[in-house]
């Protein structure tokens, strides 16, 4: 254990430190960062393109002033100190991204995961119904979209379009024998 030489130094260390603790705009690091967050955001986005990477940037900032909280003293320049650990931390991220590349004569292609549709499959085909649609009259066609791409019931689709319940049933389903013998779309069965 130790004694202090001087109890009238260390009594105006122990003064100096209260008087710092109750001058403090921002007594605690949880409402500084409910006060300042959205500032420090915006400087964290204008780091990085990926809003979901600047928050990360932010998290971590903030984590490390978290750490040196206490042996900050002068509180006022608080957001100087953050935004330096931000630019701090980007830089490092900056510094140990690694890509690797390789060269070879042709482009890997990923192995077909079972069950799961080729994209450029699922585009054609959703190319032609568009294609089969349009060439449906224009009262089956408006019924078929309410009905199917906007998922409205057969209630629903008549109180929009102001018709009888019955009629929307019997066109959709002409439109849609319609679209059964449309031969662009024998490509998909």
């Amino acid at each position: 254990m130790t004694t202090p030489v001087c109890t009238s130094a260390s009594d105006a260390a122990v003064a100096a430190r209260q008087t710092r603790a109750h001058a403090r705009p921002y007594p605690s690091f949880a409402s500084y960062v409910r006060a300042r967050q959205p500032v420090l955001l915006r400087t964290a986005r204008s780091l990085t393109a990926n809003p979901s990477d600047a928050e990360d940037l932010l998290q971590t900032a903030l984590a490390k002033t978290y750490v040196a909280w206490e042996r900050i003293e002068d509180h006022r320049a608080l957001d100087g100190y953050v935004r330096r650990a931000l630019l701090n931390t980007r830089t490092s991220q900056w510094r140990k991204r690694r890509v690797d590349e390789f060269v070879c004569d042709e482009m890997p292609e990923p192995e077909p995961v079972p069950g799961e549709d080729d994209p450029a499959e699922r585009q054609a085909l959703h190319d032609a119904m568009w294609r089969a649609i349009t060439k449906l009259p224009a009262r089956q066609r408006a019924m078929v979209v309410l009905r199917y791409y906007e998922d409205l019931s057969e209630v629903q689709t008549a109180e929009v379009l102001g018709v009888s319940v019955g009629t929307v049933k019997s066109a959709v389903s002409r439109a849609l024998g319609k679209l059964r013998e449309d031969p662009e779309l024998d490509l998909a069965r």
